[in-house]
């Protein structure tokens, strides 16, 4: 064949992997300086890490923390907002959402280079466990299905952090369009556990990264947060994935990095037609997906 291609489109993203201290506007500021600092770097769309602007406050049942709670319209996105349209890049910024008294979501939004809001996720995957992830205390599961949002370099999709843990959600979005997955996220070891286990909870984490990036043929990018807050120890290794499963960018356990890729989106194609999984599917086998259990 003799058909002539034009260059690669490509866009330029970047996660934020940062500490969180308790005070909401110090990290609100901080993260201000790391978009800007990102944008430096060619970066037209930055991610920021689960629930960026407080502690992980999850690992406690207390009723002072829904004091972290902000409206769509909050200091969040009013910062952000802003810078996003200083430096012109996009935003995705996971916010603790106040929908009304009593009604919270962990969710996370994506702000234009006009600083308009352009997207929004409430998180639809719930942890609840024994060892410090108790998110169905503070939020109502999500209710806004999954999220896919045009911009003007690749059409991108979001979950957050306990969703990464469903191929599902992952198989959606790119049977939506999604090319590159963004996954904000803040995960740790507990200080109760073995180092083995802890070990086996890292590779766990990124095998499953890696596979929605292979299985999807997309990019995959997830900003952790590091540092340790109570009982947790937040284990970074934030990442960008190329859709061949290969690691292009991974954080330290515990430094604050930007971490930057130009993603030549012409290797979603390359990859599908090597591994053409989306062709093979056979839709008419899935049913039993839609029950909860069958055996």
């Amino acid at each position: 064949m003799n058909a002539k291609s034009s260059k690669p489109a490509s866009v330029p993203i970047a996660v934020i992997q940062a500490k969180a201290s308790n005070d909401p506007d110090k990290n609100v500021d901080a993260a201000v300086g790391f978009v800007q600092k990102a944008a430096g770097t060619g970066a037209k769309i930055v991610c920021l890490q689960e629930l960026f602007r407080s502690p992980y406050f999850p690992q406690y049942g207390e009723y002072a923390a829904f004091d972290y709670a902000e409206p769509l319209d909050g200091p969040s996105a009013q910062a952000l907002g802003k810078v996003a349209r200083q430096e012109k890049v996009w935003v995705i910024a996971p916010i603790f959402e106040k929908r009304a008294r009593g009604v919270y979501y962990n969710s996370a939004i994506v702000l234009n280079d006009k600083g308009k809001l352009a997207g929004h996720y409430r998180k639809l995957h719930l942890p609840q466990d024994a060892h410090s992830f108790s998110e169905k205390y503070y939020f109502a599961p999500g209710d806004l299905g999954y999220c896919t949002v045009q911009t003007p370099w690749a059409k991108i999709g979001m979950m957050i952090c306990w969703d990464q843990w469903y191929p599902e959600g992952a198989r959606v979005m790119a049977l939506n369009g999604a090319e590159i997955l963004f996954y904000p996220t803040a995960i740790g070891w507990h200080k109760s556990e073995e180092k083995d286990v802890a070990k086996d909870q890292r590779e766990a984490w990124m095998t499953m990264h890696r596979a929605h990036a292979i299985a999807n043929g997309v990019f995959v990018a997830a900003p952790n947060r590091t540092g340790s807050e109570g009982d947790l120890t937040f284990w970074g290794s934030s990442m960008i994935i190329e859709p061949s499963g290969r690691v292009v960018r991974e954080g330290s356990l515990g430094k604050e990095e930007i971490l930057s890729w130009d993603c030549d989106l012409s290797k979603i194609e390359q990859q599908r037609h090597g591994w053409p999984f989306l062709r093979d599917r056979r839709v008419d086998t899935y049913g039993d997906l839609l029950h909860r259990f069958k055996g």
